[in-house]
């Protein structure tokens, strides 16, 4: 273990704490968390694998317009770790990435960043001092420091947070105190559970193929992304089955550092351990879950939508880009699953 190592591990962790209390917001519990976090790094050390999972805001973000109450978000992100892993373990996922095509696999993930900058617009409707502040920041800052998300996601909550405590607004009230107990959640299903499941297991698949290929390519490693689709799959089922948030693959910056695998073990042990000694929520009396919204508007305007657009639109065929727009469009005014299916269809019909 090197001090790059550290450093760079303290860095995700910074990063992902402001993600975390975006998941207190909309009733995903700490503790339990933390078993997400157990289950990323037994696999992580097991199979030498460079990817970490951590927080990550669009799995949290859509699971929590998704579903309609807590007991519903569980749920979604329960069937939905159990898809994944199947997907994973079967080798189906290969399969539908390979039927869908790239631009697809763009397109539909250039929908979902309109689904996250909406959600940061809608924020700023409803709290324009915290919201506005924040995705005001988070422009500038991601301009000036040569787009950098990591410099952008920290200076936007630490401003935002710190004027809305001068204000001294009602900050944390939708974070409810927690017990430090395991207690199992039992999870349920309807159409609209299902639905959910997979819509996220879209945006999932499209998210492990990109984090996990950027993270591994960081340390100019491979990634295998069936492992990655399997270990954070059994994480997002395990946590949400006592009331956690999903733990899921994310661009990590571990993957650049001297010991990859055990840089990213570092964060997640790190995070976890946030998260098992009741820290978190603490934090969510200083910290309003609006700050995250200018974030969530720089990665989903400015970096996912510009970047998986680019490729989604790359072919020089008339009825390939047609394919990608109607990809997109769906994606964004529905959600990931029915954005991806009706790209395959029409894929079939064009082509």
């Amino acid at each position: 273990m090197t001090l790059n190592d550290i450093i760079a591990a303290l860095g995700v962790v910074i990063n992902g704490i402001p993600q975390a209390l975006l998941a207190l917001s909309v009733g995903f519990e700490a503790f339990p968390t933390s078993l997400g976090f157990l289950v990323g790094v037994i696999a992580c050390l097991f199979l030498q694998s460079p990817i970490p999972i951590s927080m990550q805001a669009e799995t949290i973000a859509l699971a929590g317009s998704m579903g309609r109450d807590k007991r519903e978000r569980l749920s979604i992100i329960f069937w939905t770790g159990i898809i994944m892993a199947i997907l994973g373990l079967t080798g189906l996922l290969s399969f539908i990435v390979g039927i869908a095509g790239d631009e697809i696999i763009n397109a539909m993930m250039a929908g979902v960043g309109l689904i996250l900058a909406k959600i940061a617009i809608d924020g700023i409707k409803i709290n324009p001092q915290i919201s506005g502040i924040s995705t005001g920041v988070a422009i500038v800052i991601y301009f000036l420091s040569g787009r950098n998300l990591v410099y952008t996601i920290v200076v936007s909550v630490l401003v935002s947070s710190i004027y809305a405590n001068i204000k001294k607004m009602d900050i944390g009230n939708k974070i409810v105190a927690e017990e430090r107990k395991f207690r199992l959640r039992k999870p349920t299903m309807s159409t609209h559970i299902l639905r959910g499941a997979l819509a996220l297991s879209c945006l999932t698949i499209g998210a492990n193929i990109a984090f996990g290929n950027i993270t591994a390519s960081l340390g100019n490693g491979a990634a295998n992304v069936d492992h990655l689709t399997i270990y954070s799959g059994i994480a997002d089922s395990v946590s949400a089955l006592f009331g956690g948030a999903p733990v899921e693959s994310i661009i990590s910056a571990t993957g650049a550092s001297d010991n990859p695998v055990n840089s990213g073990v570092l964060m997640m042990v790190i995070l976890g351990l946030i998260m098992f000694l009741g820290l978190l929520p603490k934090l969510g009396k200083y910290v309003p879950g609006e700050s995250i919204h200018g974030f969530l508007f720089v990665l989903g305007a400015l970096v996912t939508v510009p970047t998986n657009a680019a490729v989604a639109f790359s072919g020089v065929s008339p009825d390939a880009a047609i394919l990608s727009a109607i990809t997109m469009t769906v994606t964004a005014s529905t959600d990931p699953f029915f954005g991806l299916m009706a790209g395959i269809i029409l894929k079939f019909i064009l082509f």
